[in-house]
């Protein structure tokens, strides 16, 4: 079953954006551009995550937001905050008035979609999507298996979950620093050059056979994944995590 996400956001062209990418990442998608039907709406119908823009028509966010925390039905309803509003001390109005995240104005679409997922997957595991496909590659979750038109290549358990941590968000750059924090975490202690290391072999493992690398090497800033629909041996390839 999709995840179902209401995003209640005023600007049309940002909407219809939004709209696109999280229908294109698996998502079933409602739309509302005031603040006082998005409140009737949910008190209709609970939808599993909300992405709440702070400046609306009629009620506003950060409004809707204190009332649905206040509510029995939308108490635990995952919560993006949306805004053009960055300072500090609207971040901690956001938090206090119950958002779970808060994402400024101009933002990435691939690091909403990745931060969207995270959150559901932190408080609605079932919801979030077993498969991910990026280009000609697909990683099944349940598994713990990658698929790639056609012959078999094995993962440990780092590169598994570095490819994993790219495919969630493809065509975004990230420094060594966010892979090592996305994929090793903060509290884990890493040389940066791990990451490098990593990187090799996840390539080396990605390529056999294949014309195409799907990880691209940003000088200067770090890596991106971005894989097309590469050309290598006839069939699928099952790429497994050792």
């Amino acid at each position: 079953m999709s995840p179902r996400i209401l995003i209640v956001e005023d600007e049309d062209s940002l909407m219809e954006l939004l709209r696109y990418n999280f229908e294109k990442s698996g998502y079933a998608v409602e739309v509302i551009a005031d603040g006082d039907q998005a409140d009737a709406r949910l008190k209709e119908v609970v939808p599993d995550v909300l992405l709440l823009d702070w400046m609306l028509p009629g009620l506003s966010g950060i409004e809707l937001c204190r009332r649905l925390r206040q509510s029995l039905a939308t108490k635990n309803l995952p919560i993006v905050m949306l805004t053009a509003r960055g300072d500090e001390l609207d971040r901690v109005r956001g938090f206090e008035m119950g958002a779970d995240d808060y994402v400024v104005k101009p933002f990435s679409v691939h690091e909403l979609l990745a931060r969207v997922a995270a959150l559901l997957r932190r408080m609605n595991p079932r919801l979030v999507a077993d498969m991910l496909k990026v280009g000609d590659i697909e990683l099944n979750r349940s598994a713990m298996s990658v698929l790639r038109q056609g012959e078999t290549v094995h993962l440990g358990p780092t590169d598994y979950r570095l490819l994993e941590f790219f495919m969630q968000a493809p065509g975004r750059v990230f420094t060594r620093g966010q892979l090592l924090d996305g994929v090793w975490g903060d509290d884990v202690y890493v040389d940066e050059r791990t990451v490098d290391v990593h990187i090799g072999r996840l390539r080396k493992a990605l390529l056999q056979g294949w014309r195409t690398d799907p990880i691209r090497t940003v000088r200067g800033a770090g890596y991106s994944f971005e894989a097309q629909c590469g050309e290598g041996p006839g069939g699928k390839v099952s790429v497994t995590m050792l």
